[in-house]
């Protein structure tokens, strides 16, 4: 019998060591998030998205399954309530938010913001601590997170992950926050989010090279959501059929467009048109219909017809870049 009370001690140890040893569920919000936070994570856990195969992340309905997925969770990790209304109504019903890190107006973060007439007009930089959120040099917290978000508004423009200086800033803030969770890991997360940044570093020269002999070109898009990704890489956006994402394309809005498509000025030459993988083609279509502006493939912003997982985030860079680029290289 006096073996038996060490022997229950030993075990106890081990499983508390176990569950110090926990690593957090996260729940991300689109897939290029969850893709990042993958890339973090690595062998220890695959975090949840909730965005559906091939669906709109600004027009989404929530499952309950996943409602009790975000219940269940340790860190969520999203955009914000610019880009999924809908995710912010949920987190608000479970009083979800003090364990959610913002990535839009998150420190370090490079925000630019739309108008319904010129999709291009403002931009503004939070780089404000950018140099440790990049390098996980000091830990923020998310108080720190929402003095920034205050900063976003209606003009916002959510499409902040297709800048990949946002992608690198982003992978380190994720990994400070897993590691204070998990801190028997950290040192892992750190080693795999500095991982992550070299490895999009060396997919932006790439797609910087691939962009270069087309920045002249100017194209139109179906909706504003690639304006993050124009002042990156210095393209010319010409416009959009939506020019936000909570307006349809209106019948007055698309005449203009048209006539400039039509109009082919040397000054002004549109060369190509995009349409969108969540959206009806037919506007884009009609917009180029009879004009020499030649109908691209469609854009997936979101990335959500593409495999989800750690793969994703370059994949959707890189099949965008290829889609833009074999079109306007092909027009003269």
């Amino acid at each position: 019998m006096r073996f038996i009370f060490p022997l229950s001690v030993a075990a106890f140890g081990t499983f508390a060591s176990l569950a110090q040893a926990e690593v957090p569920k996260v729940v991300t919000d689109i897939p290029p998030v969850q893709s990042l936070v993958a890339q973090v994570m690595g062998d220890l856990g695959t975090p949840t998205v909730l965005l559906g195969q091939n669906s709109d992340p600004h027009h989404y309905q929530l499952k309950p399954s996943q409602a009790g997925a975000l219940q269940d969770a340790g860190l969520i990790v999203w955009i914000g309530p610019r880009l999924t209304p809908w995710l912010e109504r949920a987190l608000d019903g479970i009083n979800a938010q003090d364990h959610a890190l913002t990535l839009l107006g998150a420190p370090g973060s490079h925000i630019r913001q739309f108008s319904g007439d010129d999709p291009h007009d403002h931009s503004a930089d939070l780089d404000e601590d950018e140099d440790h959120a990049a390098h996980g040099e000091d830990a923020h917290d998310h108080d720190a997170h929402a003095a920034e978000a205050m900063h976003t508004d209606a003009y916002t423009d959510p499409h902040a992950w297709l800048d990949p200086d946002n992608a690198k800033v982003w992978v380190g803030l994720i990994a400070q926050d897993l590691g204070k969770l998990d801190p028997e890991h950290a040192q892992t997360y750190a080693d795999n989010a500095k991982a992550a940044q070299e490895r999009i570093t060396a997919m932006d020269t790439r797609i910087k090279a691939q962009f270069a002999p087309v920045q002249d070109k100017a194209f139109l898009v179906y909706h504003a959501a690639y304006g993050y990704l124009a002042d990156h890489y210095e393209l010319n956006v010409a416009g959009a059929l939506s020019p936000s994402d909570a307006t349809a394309p209106g019948a007055a809005h698309m005449i203009s467009l048209r006539k400039e498509a039509a109009a082919n000025a040397p000054a002004a030459k549109i060369y190509c048109a995009f349409p969108e993988a969540q959206h009806d083609p037919k506007m884009v279509d009609i917009l180029v219909d009879g004009t020499p502006v030649k109908l691209g493939g469609a854009l997936d912003p979101s990335g959500s017809t593409l495999t989800y997982g750690p793969g994703l985030y370059e994949a959707l860079m890189q099949k965008t870049a290829d889609t833009i680029t074999t079109c306007l290289s092909s027009q003269d």
